[in-house]
């Protein structure tokens, strides 16, 4: 009967000891953070996409419940203006009524809204991560251009990063992102190669713990 109550003991401070290692291990945060956008250019359909390099901004909503569980919400901000050309140069030769345009840029915005799963190590000040997710790439040109439109496509995204606690509640976090999606269809004189497109974002920013 002893040991039966004593197992039960030690079983009820088990229980206890991992609920307060998951809570200690928790973390809910905000962050901001800065990136370079540095994308590839794709071939297809007859055109060249090349779309420019550019700064950027991140905001996210994180909450991490123990090393496999964790997930957060993102948005992102930057300039994603793309130029157009036709494929493959050198160009064939031009009919007597001339060949007309064979090039075409259109300046645009992206923005960027996703939810991500998060798996995470703990060790010290220091947590290293990787992330998954998906979401949607609005891409939206600027006004006052013709023949453009705006191009909506789901994206793809994976990454990791290392969170590095300063104080208590605010740290830096440093972490590489990748995006991929179909290149987007923004001008009418040229479509879209149609090919996937890859996007590169290193940054660095600050999180703030909840």
């Amino acid at each position: 009967m002893h040991t039966k109550k004593w197992f039960m003991f030690g079983f009820i401070l088990l229980g206890v000891a991992a609920l307060s290692g998951t809570a200690a291990y928790a973390q809910t945060d905000v962050a901001a953070s800065l990136y370079g956008s540095f994308s590839v250019a794709t071939n297809g359909n007859g055109v060249h996409q090349s779309p420019s390099n550019s700064p950027g901004g991140l905001f996210e909503l994180r909450h991490i419940s123990n090393p496999l569980v964790g997930y957060e919400a993102t948005y992102a901000f930057n300039r994603a203006n793309q130029a157009y050309s036709l494929y493959p140069v050198p160009y064939p030769p031009c009919p007597s009524s001339g060949c007309g345009s064979t090039s075409a840029a259109v300046s645009a915005n992206a923005h960027e809204i996703t939810g991500d799963w998060l798996i995470s190590v703990k060790a010290a000040n220091l947590r290293p991560f990787a992330l998954a997710g998906v979401g949607l790439l609005l891409n939206e040109p600027t006004s006052g251009q013709s023949n453009s439109s705006s191009s909506n496509t789901v994206v793809y995204v994976y990454g990791a990063g290392l969170d590095w606690g300063l104080l208590p509640h605010l740290g830096l976090r440093f972490q590489f992102r990748g995006n991929v999606y179909k290149a987007p269809d923004i001008t009418k004189a040229f479509g879209s190669t149609g090919a996937f497109a890859h996007t590169a974002e290193p940054m660095i920013g600050v999180y703030l713990r909840l």
